[in-house]
């Protein structure tokens, strides 16, 4: 299967790197936690991707995004009763190419595979082509990560629209049955508990992987700088900008 890689588009003053330094979010005094759990969120365009990670993050559903060139969020939680501090990247689209034979992907998501140590393949149920492209995604993820077990979870977005489904919940588990990982059916829109539920338990893979120590793996080859991010700050701006949005439409 043939892979083109997409440079990067040149982008306006401010946003020119995909990757930013995140802020934290414990306090500097506050007890730092010994291990960091990296995540990458990836799909096709239109899955719902930044808003399953929004869902997750925050418990709440926003219908519009800004264009997604990619963002770095960054909690502390707990996990199996330690504390761990987790990343969220979130990532541009790819797409297969007019022969369905290869993948068209950016540079920036290879840095981000690369970057990471989970991985979420998501599709949406009602769209086909989404759910095509989750297989050759697998397995470009393989090749950047040739060696071991990858945490790998395969997630059907848009699971409230079962009149708009074009992939049966049989051929979703079917897929995640052929790839090694668990497959979840969620819907960022309606459904807080299944999104947060595949999401955990991806957390807790990778936790369980990393082992001890402090999560970061020595990886040759590729230098990579640690990714920046609008990070909860950022969450809150779109809020406040959804919330006056829709006043000023009431008005």
């Amino acid at each position: 299967m043939r892979l083109l890689i997409e440079q990067p588009r040149t982008m306006s003053s401010g946003s020119s790197n995909f990757l930013l330094v995140p802020i934290p979010e414990y306090p500097v005094l506050d007890c730092v936690p010994n291990k960091n759990v990296k995540i990458v969120v990836l799909g096709a365009s239109n899955v719902g991707k930044t808003a399953l990670i929004v869902r997750f993050l925050t418990k709440r559903f926003i219908g519009d995004y800004e264009a997604n060139t990619g963002a770095l969020y960054s909690r502390k939680i707990h996990l199996d009763g330690e504390q761990v501090s987790l990343q969220v990247q979130d990532t541009p689209c790819v797409s297969l190419q007019d022969d369905a034979e290869g993948l068209y992907c950016q540079e920036q998501i290879n840095r981000s595979i690369y970057w990471a140590d989970g991985y979420v393949l998501v599709f949406s149920i009602t769209d086909l082509n989404s759910y095509r492209t989750i297989q050759p995604l697998y397995q470009h993820v393989r090749r950047i990560h040739p060696n071991g077990n990858i945490p790998v979870i395969i997630v059907g977005n848009k699971s409230d629209l079962l009149r708009a489904r074009q992939v049966p919940d049989h051929e979703g588990k079917a897929l995640a049955d052929e790839l090694g990982g668990p497959y979840f059916e969620a819907s960022a829109r309606e459904n807080h508990e299944s999104v947060q539920a595949a999401f955990l338990y991806l957390c807790q893979e990778v936790s369980r992987a990393l082992g001890g120590g402090n999560g970061e793996k020595r990886k040759g080859g590729l230098h990579l700088a640690r990714p920046k991010s609008p990070n909860m700050q950022e969450l809150k701006r779109r809020f406040r900008q959804v919330l006056s949005s829709k006043v000023k439409s009431v008005t």
